[in-house]
């Protein structure tokens, strides 16, 4: 039975957002340097920073550094195509950290950072020949959120909140984050991040997307990890009974969007060299919540969040060149 949002609100257009504050390390590398770190290609694993330092001395790339985090990308990504956009996380106070707000501001992202005497944390993307991606995430200061320090008032004015999946491994935040969201009147957004988050939080996870979610956003391999379904048919089914607005994204092949019922095939965008997956997803979110917040029906919304997402795997790393944002306002007179 999909919950229905019962909060009358006026159309505000802001999307916020709530997860990880992180700096992006990015090294080239193929297959073999992936299997010699012992971790499933394509996955996420939580790592002591040392640990970071090992992998990078291993390899001979020169790494590339970027402000990140999932919810962050999304948000920035929101911001530069001209909506209203904020940010929610706990930074280090250290040169990263100032380094990170200054990036968000940048982009017409409010930031509402708290702080810790922690390290601001960082993440290790490990991208291989076929465009993949392989994490290893550090939390640092991020992972000191409290769930005393999220309330209404932060998502205050919000049309849609934004939440990351990777927020599941800490139980007590994304609980106080949803029901703060919920408070502030938002439609709430999440995106499961990560078939390894799915697997270890499948239960909890259940609950939570029956009870908050408005808009559930999955890829293949989390969707199958959430539905138990390899067939996108079922697997969209299984999405659409938890939230109003579903989305099943099936690579290279596009989306599925469902919503009331409806389902809309939304095609991925061909013709340049896809150089990384870096971001993908989470500017794909970016197009998609924009369209929700400003108007646009979902099948539009996802025709957004495609170009959004295709522009993203046209460059190393989660961040949209100028003139790839050129391309996407202009094709869509924003």
């Amino acid at each position: 039975m999909v919950r229905k949002h019962n909060v009358e609100k006026k159309h505000k257009g802001m999307v916020a957002g709530i997860g990880s504050v992180l700096m992006d390390i990015l090294i080239r590398e193929d297959d073999f340097f992936v299997e010699k770190t012992g971790v499933q290609k394509g996955g996420m694993t939580y790592v002591a920073p040392d640990v970071i330092d090992k992998i990078l001395s291993l390899s001979s790339q020169t790494p590339v550094m970027v402000s990140g985090g999932s919810a962050c990308n999304t948000l920035i990504g929101v911001g530069k195509l001209g909506g209203m956009a904020r940010f929610v996380g706990k930074k280090g106070q250290d040169r990263m950290g100032e380094l990170f707000t200054e990036e968000l501001k940048s982009h017409q992202v409010e930031p509402l950072l708290f702080t810790s005497s922690s390290p601001t944390g960082r993440v290790l993307s490990v991208i291989t020949p076929d465009a993949q991606r392989t994490m290893f995430t550090f939390l640092g200061a991020s992972a000191e959120a409290q769930p005393a320090e999220i309330s209404e008032k932060c998502f205050a004015g919000a049309d849609i909140v934004h939440v990351e999946g990777y927020l599941l491994f800490n139980k007590e935040l994304i609980a106080a984050a949803l029901k703060a969201a919920k408070s502030a009147g938002a439609r709430i957004s999440l995106d499961l991040a990560s078939f390894t988050v799915v697997d270890q939080s499948k239960d909890f996870l259940d609950e939570l997307a029956e009870e908050y979610v408005d808009i559930l956003i999955a890829n293949e391999d989390e969707a199958r990890a959430f539905t138990g379904y390899a067939d996108e048919e079922k697997a969209l089914k299984v999405l659409s009974e938890k939230s109003e607005i579903s989305v099943l994204k099936i690579g290279e092949r596009g989306s599925l969007v469902c919503c009331g019922g409806q389902m809309f095939n939304i095609s991925a965008l061909h013709g340049a060299r896809i150089v990384d997956t870096t971001g993908a997803g989470d500017l794909w979110a970016s197009g998609f919540l924009y369209g929700l917040a400003n108007g646009c029906s979902p099948a539009q919304a996802g025709e957004l969040g495609a170009w959004c997402g295709y522009e993203v795997c046209r460059v190393m790393g989660a961040k949209i060149p100028e003139q790839g944002w050129e391309r996407i306002r202009n094709h869509f007179s924003i």
